[in-house]
């Protein structure tokens, strides 16, 4: 995968326009992912990462991407556990995930997730 990929797939997981399975439009509606989703995620992440980790700007469609999903599909699943929603057993993780390699992006270092982050409520 190069970056222009990693980039597209990340700012269409975002999108609500024409994309129904979008992660944060599934996520709206209290759907789970689709299979191999959160790895392509993860995947197209760490492409972004290894491409920009010396760049000293990343564009604003871009940046918006790794908010929202750094961000808003955590308040999300919140939001959706609140509600009833029964999501999969480690979609936490999977999100939480997501947040370190979004951060990492901005930071221009990999972060990665402690031990007893697994373990907490």
């Amino acid at each position: 995968m190069n970056y222009e990929t990693a980039r597209k797939i990340l700012i269409d997981q975002t999108t609500t326009e024409n994309n129904s399975d979008a992660l944060l439009v599934r996520m709206q509606q209290g759907k789970p992912p689709v299979p191999g989703q959160i790895t392509s995620i993860l995947l197209a992440l760490k492409v972004v990462f290894e491409a920009l980790k010396e760049a000293p700007n990343i564009d604003r469609e871009l940046a918006f991407a790794l908010y929202q999903l750094g961000i808003k599909a955590q308040q999300l699943f919140v939001i959706g556990r609140k509600a009833g929603v029964e999501w999969p057993p480690l979609l936490k993780e999977d999100l939480l995930r997501i947040s370190l390699a979004s951060e990492s992006i901005f930071a221009g270092k990999w972060q990665t997730l402690p031990v007893s982050g697994l373990n907490t409520p």
